[in-house]
């Protein structure tokens, strides 16, 4: 006690507008000294509510936290952490609060201004940059806003089920249609004598999105014509093997790009003729072409599974440790269109995923279908199947379908808690989307010299784990992009020469000796014109805009890496399918209807998806508060925002995609494969 009496006075003021009411907003001012928190109840016909806090100013940074009614309240910087969810923020923050969490159905919301800004992005503490703090000697009071609003009803969240599941139903529905309509137009056409005896029994039905017969391919030798290049014979059917005999994979094994040990004679010379036709590239057994692309279906459900198992685990660590902790820093989401659901935070850009799974699921049904329909036809010995068209394997198209619904499931995993250290989760099976698209274009003039699957998913990994070691180093690190620049050129240039020369360019010690003799005998001795200009122009294009890729990431060092990398894949498949086109109507191919109407939805549908992917509500890239500055309300059924819609949208375009892929050729079932040019 003090050893004498002290005289005080105590002041006790009534506090104006404590309890905080809802579509009214309020305005006050805070500061590190002074620190604001004000009640809030729930009223009886609202169960969930969204905070909505503004400044017109970024700086200094605050914390607005959501704390039940306990004591003492937590409204300093060294405690407002210990209880509630809260948030770091600049100019907006906006926390969604639900009634269920709230036994006494009210509570504390508190405003705490920080003494330093590093936190929000402001400069870094003179303790810790060794310079004098430039933000420190600013008046550090600030003025905010905040706006209760009640959130959405549980009715719309079934509404905007409804609306995704039925939305994507439609398609089936579409394609059941187009099918039954394509069904009814082949009877019509139907001929049963349309057919020599000579040429065997069965019946053309011509190919179709959904119900075509086209082949996967059978023994497709070369069409029997004196005129035919090389001695080419097509093989009776009294030799063929039987249609739907098989043998051991194990016994079927092959190299990454050939098997044709009965032939290997004469491939080289095939190979490099100046015109080469189909028949000279599908010359193998069809058993081993047709086992050799079904790996690629196998194989990439194995990656999947070991894929998609630790990604769950990891992203359902994420979430537990936000809903524990109730540090709402930790994921980068739309706080303003955010709608909870148990556990997820932000429902909405899980359930947006759905289009993937279900157009995905629908492409394999589709590519089923086709598949089934060529097995009838091989049965029957149908000439048109045996020896005309493209031949058809359908082991990339299954792998594709698993992959666009991978990628649902992905992205769905990346939503549940979005950031820096995970995204490339959203990411990957992309790389493998454009990658299988690309060895499709490929297959379909080349079957028989297509990478086989192992080393084309061995060539995703090594991406893959680029992405990841540019997650990391590709920051700042210069060293990194110089390597990668190295590499990816390299690489650019390796597979130009497999594809300039049909795969007849080895690739071993040798190569660089190899590659100056031809530099110097066809360039500087004497400058002859190539022997395959398409390929040749297709190639420097080629080669250019991968070079531009380079130049680019070593002189800007883009933050995003993996959207980087994904942006080379999807210019190169974009390159290649605009040259197949240009090519295959320059070699006088038609486009029927089917294919034409899903080019044209496929630039719609993507054009209209690429607006929506570019309307930024959040970026990792940035703190936290930064990134919530991005934040806008939602735009459709008040249940998505614009990235939500970017998911349905970028579904629909991919399937338009695989779509086109699928029936490109349709027009040439007729046509004898001695007459299909190659490029």
């Amino acid at each position: 006690m003090a050893p004498f009496n002290i005289a005080y006075e105590l002041l006790v003021t009534k506090l104006e507008n404590f309890q905080l009411e809802t579509n009214k907003a309020f305005n006050f001012t805070a500061s590190p000294s002074q620190p604001q928190y004000f009640l809030y109840k729930f009223p009886q016909d609202v169960d969930s509510v969204i905070i909505n806090v503004v400044s017109d100013a970024a700086y200094p940074c605050s914390v607005v936290s959501v704390q039940d009614i306990v004591c003492p309240v937590y409204d300093l910087d060294h405690n407002v952490e210990f209880n509630g969810v809260y948030q770091s923020m600049t100019k907006q923050a906006a926390i969604t609060v639900q009634r269920k969490d709230f036994p006494g159905e009210q509570f504390f919301v508190v405003f705490v201004i920080k003494p330093e800004d590093y936190a929000c992005g402001g400069s870094v503490p003179s303790s810790i940059h060794g310079n004098v703090n430039r933000t420190w000697n600013l008046q550090r009071t600030k003025n905010l806003q905040v706006t209760i609003v009640p959130s959405i009803k549980k009715s719309v969240y079934v509404q905007a089920m409804f609306f995704s599941f039925l939305s994507f139903l439609s398609f089936y529905l579409g394609s059941v249609v187009v099918a039954f309509v394509h069904y009814i137009r082949v009877q019509r056409k139907a001929s049963p004598g349309r057919l020599s005896p000579e040429h065997g029994s069965g019946m053309m039905t011509s190919s179709h999105p959904i119900s075509a017969s086209t082949p996967e391919g059978s023994s497709y030798g070369a069409i029997d014509e004196s005129s035919s290049s090389g001695g080419r014979q097509r093989s009776s059917p009294e030799h063929r093997p039987p249609a739907g005999s098989d043998t051991d994979s194990s016994v079927e094994e092959e190299s990454d790009f050939d098997t044709m040990p009965e032939i290997e004679s004469d491939k080289n010379i095939i190979r490099t003729k100046v015109f080469l036709y189909l028949s000279d590239l599908s010359r193998k057994d069809r058993r081993i072409v047709s086992k050799k692309y079904k790996i690629y279906f196998w194989n990439i459900i194995t990656i999947a599974v070991f894929y998609a198992l630790p990604v769950i685990q990891l992203v359902i660590t994420y979430q537990t440790v936000v809903n524990v902790t109730g540090n709402q820093d930790i994921c980068y989401y739309n706080f303003l269109c955010a709608h909870p659901l148990g556990v997820l935070s932000a429902f909405n850009n899980i359930l947006s995923n759905v289009g993937h799974m279900m157009l995905g699921f629908l492409f394999l049904l589709i590519v089923l279908r086709r598949d089934i329909l060529h097995h009838r036809a091989m049965e029957t010995k149908d000439i048109y199947t045996l020896d005309y068209g493209i031949p058809k394997h359908f082991g990339l198209f299954y792998a594709m379908g698993i992959a666009l619904m991978m990628e649902g499931v992905l992205s769905a995993c990346y939503h549940v808690c979005p950031n820096y250290s995970n995204f490339q989760f959203d990411t990957s099976f992309m790389y493998m989307i454009a990658g299988l698209c690309m060895l499709k274009l490929y297959q379909t003039r080349h079957p028989d010299i297509n990478a086989s699957a192992y080393s084309a998913y061995a060539s995703f990994a090594v991406v893959i784990s680029l992405a990841v070691l540019g997650v990391v180093f590709g920051k700042n690190d210069m060293w990194f992009w110089i390597i990668f620049s190295m590499i990816h050129v390299l690489a650019s240039l390796a597979l130009s020469t497999q594809i300039y020369y049909m795969g007849r360019f080895k690739i071993d010690m040798g190569i660089f000796r190899r590659a100056v003799m031809v530099l110097y005998t066809d360039c500087i001795q004497q400058c002859s014109r190539p022997m395959y200009m398409d390929r040749m122009v297709l190639l420097i294009v080629g080669n250019l805009v991968n070079w531009s890729f380079a130049i680019f990431g070593l002189v800007y060092r883009p933050r995003d890496f993996a959207s980087y990398i994904l942006g080379i894949f999807i210019c190169n498949l974009l390159l290649y399918l605009a040259f197949y086109i240009i090519m295959k109507l320059r070699s006088s191919e038609k486009l029927l209807p089917i294919p034409m109407f899903c080019i044209v939805a496929t630039a719609v549908v993507w054009a209209a998806a690429l607006y929506f992917f570019f309307q930024t509500l959040s970026s990792w890239e940035e703190t936290p508060a930064e990134s919530r500055e991005k934040n806008r309300p939602c735009i459709l059924l008040g249940f998505f925002d614009d990235h939500d819609v970017w998911h349905f949208l970028s579904a629909a375009a991919l399937f338009f995609s695989f779509l086109v892929l699928l029936t490109l050729d349709d027009d040439l079932d007729t046509v004898r494969r001695d007459k299909i040019p190659v490029f």
